[in-house]
């Protein structure tokens, strides 16, 4: 009888901590972000992948966004 305890207890520590490593390794994927590309003078314009910019008569090569430097927040008056 006790050593039947002791295996159903074992196995249902064992499943649940196959499931942890599981939400874990996916949370870490989650966290990973995507690079994103800017107009040097069109900050408003973003995108995925590397190129020119799509504003009229600017066509300046995208810059890679640096997720450390955020955009200022606006004045309040």
């Amino acid at each position: 009888m006790a050593i039947a305890i002791l295996f159903a207890g074992t196995s249902v520590f064992a499943a649940h901590s196959t499931n942890l490593v599981t939400d874990t390794a996916k949370t870490k994927k989650a966290k990973v972000a995507k690079v994103q590309y800017t107009c040097p003078m069109h900050h408003d314009v973003l995108s995925d992948k590397p190129g020119k910019c799509p504003k009229p008569n600017c066509s300046m090569t995208l810059v890679k966004v640096d997720p450390a430097k955020k955009k200022p927040a606006a004045m309040k008056m």
